[in-house]
């Protein structure tokens, strides 16, 4: 796999995990907007707490994906930056050997929880199966382990220069 066609792969996994957070994060605003006004005209909506939260955690998963491809996670750059070219590249393989394995983890934990939960509904929708809407562990993990598999190569070459990466998107000096 080239170079370019790795990062057009990254560019177009970047956008699709962009139109699913934004698709969320319009429906769950939407649903709130339409559920206040349900609950100001006296009729609240039955439905509405459970699919909202279960939408919110579908964006934070699929947020989470995001977020690890544009590198915008929890991290500590000036620590890798501060070892010797070596061990900063062993560092980045053992802290992302880690990551992938704990999401690969938590895949295979949320695709049993499917399995166990076979046959049961939302409790406000019962046309809804559990499966559909806890489906997104076991989604968001694999998305996840996507995201980070298809930035390592950048990882790596900054830990061989030692310019560990910072996000600096919308972050103020």
């Amino acid at each position: 796999m080239t170079r370019a066609h790795f990062e057009r792969s990254r560019k177009n996994f970047e956008r699709f995990l962009e139109v699913i957070t934004i698709t969320l994060m319009v429906g769950l605003a939407g649903i709130v907007i339409i559920a206040v006004g349900f609950r100001w005209a006296g009729s609240s909506l039955a439905w509405y707490d459970e699919v909202a939260s279960i939408m919110l955690a579908w964006l934070t998963y699929y947020g989470a994906a995001l977020a690890a491809l544009k590198r915008a996670h929890i991290g500590v750059p000036g620590l890798i930056n501060a070892m010797q070219p070596r061990l900063r590249v062993v560092m980045v393989l053992v802290a992302e050997t880690i990551v992938i394995g704990f999401f690969v983890l938590l895949g295979w934990v949320g695709y049993e929880v499917l399995l166990v939960i076979e046959g049961e509904t939302l409790i406000s929708l019962p046309e809804v199966s559990a499966q559909f809407s806890q489906s997104v562990i076991p989604i968001g993990s694999a998305l996840f382990v996507i995201a980070q598999v298809l930035t390592l190569p950048e990882m790596l070459e900054e830990a061989r220069r030692g310019i560990a990466h910072a996000p600096t998107e919308g972050v103020e000096p």
